[in-house]
């Protein structure tokens, strides 16, 4: 038994179509300076591109007739890459920092902590504060608590719970993002 012919799909072009990809009889023509210059047959409209050393780009594929411009594609498409180079590089990525505490931390340690956690919030990073608890800290896990609660007291200004403290087997994990 023959198999059928498993050919795969073509491949599709990002981006829009340009002079003879576009396949409409008609279309709505802007020359290249933004004139309309209203329904044109697609040859033409081609032809007049090739004339002014440009090509025909299709800017509104789903219009009826679709709206087609005279442009130089190659300028196009480098300010499109331009242009989104410069948008990925304004974007930040937020990135979670971690700080790790015990229940009986000393008061100037608690302070260098918090210094730290006030300089993450400030350049808009979230925090995870990880409380662990060693031994016979289990047993007095009401200090862990007021700790926790301490430092949401302290951050309430610069920044807001987004995951409240939960017990994961011997540590406490609570997510604090900046407001």
């Amino acid at each position: 038994m023959r198999r059928p012919n498993k050919a795969p799909p073509a491949a599709s072009k990002d981006g829009p179509r340009i002079n003879d990809d576009i396949r409409n009889a008609q279309i709505q023509l802007i020359d290249q300076t933004g004139d309309n210059k209203g329904t044109v047959e697609t040859v033409v409209a081609i032809r007049m591109a090739q004339e002014a050393g440009m090509d025909l780009v299709e800017i509104s594929p789903n219009a009826s007739p679709p709206v087609c411009k005279i442009m130089d594609y190659g300028k196009y498409k480098y300010s499109a890459q331009k242009k989104a180079a410069e948008a990925r590089k304004r974007q930040k990525t937020v990135e979670i920092k971690e700080i790790k505490l015990r229940p009986m931390i000393d008061d100037h340690d608690y302070d260098v902590k918090m210094r730290a956690m006030q300089r993450f919030f400030e350049e808009g990073d979230k925090v995870k504060i990880t409380l662990r608890y060693r031994g016979r800290e289990m047993a007095h896990q009401e200090i862990g608590t007021k700790l926790l609660d301490k430092i949401k007291s302290d951050v309430a200004e610069l920044a807001k719970v987004e995951q409240d403290a939960r017990f994961e087997g011997r540590q406490v994990v609570m997510v604090l993002a900046p407001r």
